[in-house]
């Protein structure tokens, strides 16, 4: 007996995707609209985990990291507002998705990645990627007009803030006393502030975790 799977319609899922998620929780930017309804995300996820692709959930690549929900993205980038021509550099950027959706918005997008499989995975798919430490960022490359720390963090380092342009916005997810806030801030005069824009299940990115007091145990 032979047995016929049905193949995914992933435009379909992309579609419902865009109404069912990201509208309903304010991502209303066309252009981000458009990358995000345009960008196959079922490639940047590995074969097992296709037809989830298109879930409100976070999904596992492989080496302890993990692609957001695409909510988290689309939320962090109607708040970036990316401008074509703009240099971007994503931290931590996996196989490659959120880069791939700032290209699609005339993004000229670099990936910092430190996990080796990832960053092939995300060059096969079109993807420019440098390979290093995620929290020393990339100053080769600098400086940027927008940064996208692609994980969840307990703190944002000064080596990444000062590779911005002056006027640069930053997006990420901050952890703060146990909650993980999505964050969106600029550099001006060369100070950095930010403002939260709503809690978010993220995963952390291994590096950008504080340094704990050494305590004595009786």
């Amino acid at each position: 007996m032979t047995i016929q799977l049905s193949i995914p319609d992933f435009a379909t899922a992309r579609r419902t995707m865009i109404e069912s998620q990201l509208r309903p929780e304010g991502v209303t930017d066309a252009g981000v609209l458009e990358a995000m309804a345009t960008i196959p995300r079922e490639q940047f996820v590995p074969e097992p985990s296709q037809q989830l692709a298109y879930g409100d959930r976070s999904l596992a690549l492989g080496g302890g990291r993990f692609l957001a929900a695409p909510a988290v993205l689309g939320k962090l980038l109607t708040e970036l507002a990316p401008v074509a021509g703009e240099r971007a550099l994503v931290i931590g950027g996996g196989t490659g998705y959120s880069a791939a959706v700032l290209s699609a918005m005339g993004c000229d997008v670099i990936v910092l990645e430190n996990v080796a499989e990832l960053g092939a995975r995300a060059r096969k798919l079109g993807v420019t990627v440098v390979e290093g430490g995620l929290a020393k960022g990339h100053a080769a490359g600098a400086p940027y007009d927008l940064i996208l720390i692609d994980g969840a963090v307990e703190f944002l380092p000064d080596a990444i803030v000062d590779q911005m342009v002056d006027g640069g916005r930053l997006g990420t997810a901050l952890i703060d006393r146990g909650l993980t806030r999505l964050i969106v801030g600029q550099k001006v005069a060369g100070a950095f502030g930010f403002l939260s824009i709503a809690d978010a299940g993220v995963a952390p990115l291994p590096g950008f975790a504080r340094s704990r007091p050494f305590t004595f145990e009786r």
